[in-house]
């Protein structure tokens, strides 16, 4: 386990692979940054994004296709520092009000993205939250989940025919399994994957690996979970922060994971914001980057 120096975030979150530059991008949202850590040299850098940015998968097209405070947007990094922005689309105020942003996304198998909504203070319970699909042919998807408090945990199998999405919050700490219909892009069939309101941390951001287990970060519980496909704990593996956010499998043979985390301002714990790398023996799945159909 390594800690990827010159790196502080205070909400980490949505670490990506970009194989094509052999390099994991990931933002810290408060701080409107969007990170790269190149694997070979170990160098990192940062870019200042002119909103928040929650979520972001690499474009075929180039740049980033991303989930931000007022929509989705196509970013362009430019040398400078800076980030160029164009809006792609927002869903309606009535779904996207004051105080909302964008939480966590990634790509399907076939490039269609997916991200979702919260209400920001956690502590006021709002279950606002929407999961939606965008394609450039198709623009924004209607709400295909509601009712969510903290959206979070969106992953798919290996052949693409599930789709997993947890509720990060305090209140739900739940994962739901929906069978994927990999022509049209549409989940149906929700049910329970995992009832984790009586284990330790929250599934937050998470990972399937070639196995087709999901990893989960458990949030406040200091823990990498991964989960069989038929939901029985397999791994834990112990971290040196209390509130890991999301995992990314990366490297030349998508063997090294790297996990962000949160820094609350008041952790007890060693290493609370930081990134780290590990390699936890098995393989990740490429990322498939969004192709604008």
């Amino acid at each position: 386990m390594e800690k990827v120096s010159g790196v502080h975030c205070t909400v980490g979150e949505s670490p990506t692979w970009h194989a094509g530059e052999g390099a994991w991008y990931w933002v810290d949202i408060p701080a409107r940054r969007i990170w790269r850590l190149d694997y070979a040299s170990g160098a990192t850098r940062f870019w200042d994004a002119p909103e928040m940015v929650a979520c972001l998968s690499p474009a075929a097209r180039g740049g980033f296709i991303a989930g931000m405070e007022t929509g989705i947007f196509h970013l362009v990094l430019q040398d400078d520092g800076s980030v160029s922005a164009e809006r792609l689309a927002a869903p309606p105020s009535s779904e996207l009000g004051q105080g909302m942003r964008f939480n966590d996304g990634r790509c399907d198998r076939q490039g269609r993205f997916w991200a979702g909504t919260m209400f920001m203070d956690m502590a006021a319970e709002r279950a606002v939250g929407q999961l939606y699909r965008y394609t450039a042919a198709e623009g924004l998807s209607a709400p295909f989940v509601s009712g969510m408090l903290t959206q979070n945990g969106t992953a798919f199998s290996p052949r693409g025919d599930v789709m997993y999405l947890s509720d990060s919050h305090p209140k739900r700490r739940m994962v739901w399994a929906f069978d994927y219909d990999i022509g049209s892009g549409t989940p149906h069939n929700k049910r329970i994957f995992l009832d984790l309101g009586t284990q330790k941390g929250r599934p937050d951001g998470a990972a399937v690996d070639a196995d087709g287990c999901y990893w989960t970060c458990a949030n406040d519980g200091g823990l990498l979970q991964r989960y069989t496909p038929g939901g029985a704990l397999d791994r834990a593996i112990a971290l040196p922060f209390a509130k890991p956010s999301m995992c990314s499998f990366g490297g030349p043979d998508l063997s090294t994971l790297l996990v962000t985390s949160i820094d609350p301002g008041n952790a007890g714990d060693d290493w609370p914001g930081s990134v780290l790398l590990l390699r936890p023996g098995v393989q990740g799945l490429a990322e498939v980057r969004w192709n604008a159909h």
